[in-house]
């Protein structure tokens, strides 16, 4: 599936010299309400499910992507407000998990849980891909990564590309004042195998499209 990060310009050059994504951890994610979404008024529930969100942080990270990258919301929140980029990615199907949107917190299946096997399997992915219903602009997929198997930077944590998750676009936001010759001096010798393209406001909708005339874009 072709999936979309973004990403400011500085960070985005970065990671395209280094041929690399940023890996977010759990308890840096803009959501307060991540693994911790389900409905109880219980208090000691409430702590046993906090202290299952800081165990699982210490495992997993995650990459977000979008299934478009055309939402001007997205390009405002995660692209210093269309002055940085896009990446383009195609990565296996089997990887990515979609997240679920919602107004109201999923009831508790303690029962499915603690039992164990496939039910808690469906129950923990729940847990990990059900997010508030003002967050469905994003139209998320996510990427988990197991943190034991990278070695951390300063405290951070990349994904290096792969043959498996390769770079397909390059959209460079329609305030971005990144030139041609600039983005291929980064992307080097994976130029030929990635598309690279300008974006834009379109005419008649709230949508960011590509510019489609080369001279707009030196």
């Amino acid at each position: 599936m072709r999936v979309y990060h973004f990403t400011n310009l500085e960070f985005g050059l970065d990671d395209l010299r280094r041929r690399r994504l940023k890996v977010a951890t759990i308890n840096d994610l803009n959501d307060p309400f991540e693994l911790i979404g389900p409905a109880s008024s219980n208090r000691d529930i409430r702590a046993v499910f906090e202290m299952f969100k800081r165990a699982t942080a210490v495992y997993f990270g995650l990459i977000c992507f979008s299934r478009n990258w055309t939402n001007p919301v997205q390009w405002s929140h995660y692209a210093d407000g269309h002055r940085g980029v896009c990446f383009g990615f195609d990565v296996p199907d089997a990887r990515l998990y979609r997240v679920r949107y919602t107004n109201r917190r999923p009831a508790l299946n303690l029962g499915a849980l603690s039992g164990g096997g496939a039910a808690a399997m469906v129950e923990f992915k729940r847990m990990l891909t059900t997010k508030y219903s003002h967050w469905r602009y994003e139209d998320e997929e996510r990427y988990f990564v197991s943190l034991s198997h990278l070695r951390p930077r300063a405290g951070l944590y990349f994904l290096p590309f792969s043959k498996r998750m390769p770079l397909k676009e390059v959209i460079v936001g329609h305030r971005c004042e990144l030139t041609r010759n600039e983005l291929y001096s980064h992307l080097g010798v994976i130029t030929p195998h990635a598309e690279t393209y300008k974006a834009r406001l379109a005419f008649r909708s709230f949508k960011v499209v590509r510019q489609r005339n080369p001279k707009l874009w030196s």
